[in-house]
């Protein structure tokens, strides 16, 4: 388990490993052996924001103060006490304080094929279940979502494993829907997905992007557009989100951060730690501590 600095979300201490941050900001980010296929986060954060990013699985956060601001490509929510967040996999966003006082929360970070595992056996949800709202204001489900981590920090699994079915299968039936159905690529799109793949192969000594639009037939400007209307972002801010994704892989798996940072393209480890800790909240240091424990 990570955590950085502070007192806990309602009052209590997050856990025993502290790393000094921004003062009155902290952080834990960890995953608990009874609950596979799931990520934690409690944090308070004032100052910190989320550049534009995304992830693999879903996000589900419970705002326990202040206020947090959410910057997606329809516009910016906002939730304060007792608002839950909702974001879909792969959906770009942006996250920073909506207040001068920042904001504390406990989210959950369960992967398309455990929410996909829970719709299948609560719901008569049809297609690939997922999030037809990005906010609401529910605090008995707030107040669940941090038994999940009060149990999962007490190594209880029995009730961490039970509350958080209980909660995946209220907010899909509250505020679920099928996710819309993939429709055939235009060019615009399949120009992008293969910029993707050519990022992606290439994430430590990427192409320039007038040289990536030459490669693929198109133009610079065109590249760009493209990009952005397939996956919320231009390429190099994607690249960032990528190399920090396989950066987490590595660090999972027990590699040091020095070597990371190399392996993905950073400059140096200072470089991925600035990137790492703007997306994912905490070090990488402190994350892979966290898996390692």
């Amino acid at each position: 388990m990570v955590t950085v600095g502070g007192q806990g979300v309602g009052g209590g201490v997050p856990g025993a490993h502290a790393t000094p941050r921004v003062r009155g900001e902290w952080a834990r980010h960890w995953r608990y052996a009874g609950l596979p296929g799931l990520d934690l986060l409690r944090a308070r954060y004032v100052r910190h924001s989320f550049p534009r990013h995304a992830h693999d699985g879903f996000v589900v956060c419970a705002v326990t103060s202040g206020v947090e601001e959410v910057g997606l490509r329809q516009g910016t929510v906002r939730a304060g006490h007792g608002g839950i967040i909702m974001i879909n996999p792969e959906v770009a966003h942006t996250a920073r304080a909506g207040a001068p006082e920042g904001w504390a929360y406990a989210t959950l970070y369960p992967s398309s094929e455990v929410v996909a595992e829970i719709a299948g056996e609560t719901t008569g949800l049809r297609g690939t279940p997922g999030f037809d709202r990005t906010v609401a204001q529910d605090p008995h489900l707030g107040r669940l979502i941090t038994e999940i981590h009060r149990a999962a920090e007490a190594g209880n699994a029995l009730a961490a494993d039970s509350l958080l079915r209980i909660v995946v299968a209220r907010l899909l039936r509250r505020y679920g829907g099928p996710l819309p159905t993939r429709t055939p690529l235009g060019a615009g799109a399949r120009t992008a997905a293969r910029a993707r793949a050519v990022l992606e192969e290439s994430m430590a000594d990427p192409p320039p992007l007038e040289k990536l639009a030459e490669e693929l037939g198109t133009s610079a400007f065109a590249l760009l557009r493209a990009f952005r209307d397939a996956y919320g972002m231009p390429p190099h801010t994607w690249l960032t989100d990528a190399r920090v994704r396989r950066a987490r892989r590595l660090l999972e798996a027990g590699s040091p951060p020095a070597e990371v940072a190399v392996a993905v393209g950073f400059t140096d480890q200072p470089h991925l730690n600035r990137h790492f800790t703007r997306i994912v909240g905490v070090p990488p240091g402190a994350y892979r501590r966290a898996r390692s424990a």
